[in-house]
């Protein structure tokens, strides 16, 4: 699920700095070193997201959309 989440933030949020990240790192390489790429995109994700959880820290460059009433 990790992963699947992962492609999913290389879509949506390509202006933060793990997707910046992935790109510089990975995203030259054949379709193997992706595969490699996504795995440790998915556990900084997982990282980031329970600092979100935890301390209310937005990762770095990620857009939120506004809550709707």
């Amino acid at each position: 699920m990790l992963v699947e989440l992962a492609w999913s933030w290389l879509r949506l949020q390509p202006d933060s700095a793990l997707t910046q990240w992935f790109n510089r790192r990975f995203a030259g390489g054949g379709k193997r070193v992706r595969r490699v790429g996504i795995v440790a995109l998915a556990r900084r994700l997982a990282i980031a997201l329970w600092r979100y959880l935890q301390y209310g820290e937005i990762p770095a460059g990620a857009q939120l959309k506004p809550a709707t009433a």
